[in-house]
């Protein structure tokens, strides 16, 4: 039996603020429990709901040291969920509050705090774990500790760390008098072989970067990201220790969790169906635009966006071809919230051709589900995107993805081929809003003049397998390697 200790700032059901949380909370129960014991260490924030934090059982608490802060104190909360164990790390200090994440500075320390702890209670709890699984910046401090102050304990020789970038964009950069006042590393660790980083004149420490540089093993969330973090463009400033990690870097396309992404069985539409029946797919449509206050029409074609509203997710090149993609033959429906300038644009569009585009500035799992039944394509063009949720969704709802190549989007969107008729969904390769219109206008002239090969291509998309078990295999391979078996 392998002992895998997942460590993470936020996990479904307990916090989640975006797909970090969707993967903490899906990939440990995917795991065969027959040779792993895999088990989650979170904060306890005190935003965690009630119907959970009522069941919460007190283990232990203690004091510990960090740095030149006073000692700091430490509670251990237990939890079983989903046949996953979860221990939460309690201080209210550092976890009040009803946001897990705010000013930076004050995150610095906080995380700082959450992984030195996630490291002391182990002995408290009696769990040595073959491997720790760290998950993003705020986890980055997990493998410095254990190969610096940690080194000596007898208790975790042997164990090895694994450093999971979901995106590279977010580090937890602070200057480096202030990482060593509040942890209380040893000067080596802040040179810039370590964890000391440059920006412009300012001499910074980076918790990610100290996480790369001690992790025995590097993976992000995507075969493309792994590649494309290895560049300048993409590589926000680390590209040239990811390029010397490359030996020990891997990239694992994430899952979705198959029982709560099912239109079989989805509590949030009314009509059920699967790729046998994708026929019955134009229900939930009907049902979207009557709900949206929308035309009732089954030759329009409908293509969602479901997104955080930022530069990231490409929303300047939508706001380049919006005319040209909302013509008078599509409906165009947006929920996600984020950047004034994209809600106001996005408001204007409503109100401009209230009969085409339907704007949510919101972010609501039920219409998100009813989207992703309702809709015909959803767009996504994003800049970068490690991974991404929305389109392995919309494959499993039957909503045609139309993407650009980069990340996890070019590593699970085949692109469509109308002569040979394979691939799932339509893909750009160019930055570039003409670009992007030109792959709407095919995806469009493909729905509206071949509408048997666009429900085909439909159906195969619903046939692929991106569950969470077939990811759990790569990490199981992934650990025997790390592991030497």
């Amino acid at each position: 039996m392998k002992r895998i200790l997942f460590v993470a700032s936020e996990s479904v059901p307990f916090m989640k603020t975006g797909g970090l949380a969707d993967v903490v909370g899906a990939l440990p129960k995917s795991f065969n429990k027959e040779y792993y014991d895999v088990r989650v260490v979170m904060p306890n924030y005190t935003a965690i709901p009630w119907k959970y934090r009522q069941h919460f059982e007190y283990v232990h608490h203690f004091y510990m040291d960090m740095g030149n802060l006073p000692a700091q104190h430490v509670g251990i909360m237990k939890y079983v969920y989903q046949g996953v164990t979860y221990y939460f790390i309690d201080n209210e200090r550092y976890f009040g509050g009803e946001k897990p994440y705010g000013d930076i500075r004050y995150d610095i320390e906080k995380f700082t705090f959450f992984s030195k702890a996630a490291l002391a209670i182990l002995p408290v709890i009696n769990f040595k774990p073959d491997i720790i699984h760290c998950h993003d910046w705020q986890t980055g401090l997990v493998p410095v500790y254990l190969r610096t102050l940690y080194r000596e304990n007898g208790f975790f020789w042997g164990t090895k760390c694994i450093m999971t970038i979901h995106n590279l964009k977010f580090q937890g950069i602070w200057d480096k008098k202030t990482f060593k006042y509040i942890t209380g590393l040893p000067d080596y660790t802040l040179s810039e072989t370590d964890m000391g980083y440059t920006r412009g004149y300012d001499r910074d420490a980076n918790m990610l970067k100290g996480g790369i540089v001690y992790a025995d093993y590097v993976t992000t969330v995507s075969d493309t990201y792994a590649g494309e973090i290895q560049t300048p463009f993409y590589g926000e400033g680390l590209d040239g220790l990811l390029r010397y990690k490359n030996h020990s870097l891997r990239g694992i396309v994430n899952g979705i969790d198959y029982d709560e992404y099912n239109p079989e069985t989805d509590k949030y539409i009314s009509i059920h169906y699967n790729a046998d029946s994708f026929d019955k797919k134009i229900f939930s449509k009907r049902a979207l635009q009557a709900e949206l206050g929308l035309p009732i029409d089954d030759n329009k074609m409908t293509i969602g966006i479901i997104s955080r509203l930022t530069d990231q997710k490409g929303l300047d090149l939508v706001k380049y071809a919006m005319e040209g993609i909302v013509d008078r033959n599509v409906q165009m429906i947006i929920l996600g919230t984020g950047d004034a300038k994209y809600e106001d644009f996005f408001r204007y569009y409503q109100s401009k051709y209230p009969d085409r585009v339907s704007t949510n500035i919101c972010f609501s799992e039920r219409m998100a589900h009813r989207i992703y039944a309702g809709c015909d394509a959803v767009l996504l063009p994003s800049l970068f995107e490690p991974c991404g949720l929305t389109q392995l969704i919309a494959l499993r709802y039957g909503s045609v993805p139309i993407v650009r190549e980069t990340g996890g989007l070019r590593d699970t969107v085949e692109a469509f081929n109308e002569y040979d008729e394979y691939g799932t969904g339509f893909s750009f390769y160019n930055y570039n809003g003409d670009e992007l219109l030109a792959t709407i206008n095919y995806a469009k002239r493909v729905y509206f003049d071949m509408r048997d090969k666009w429900n085909r291509m439909a159906q195969r998309g619903m046939r692929t397998d991106f569950s969470w078990h077939t990811a759990a295999k790569k990490y199981e391979d992934l650990y025997g390697r790390v592991l030497g078996w």
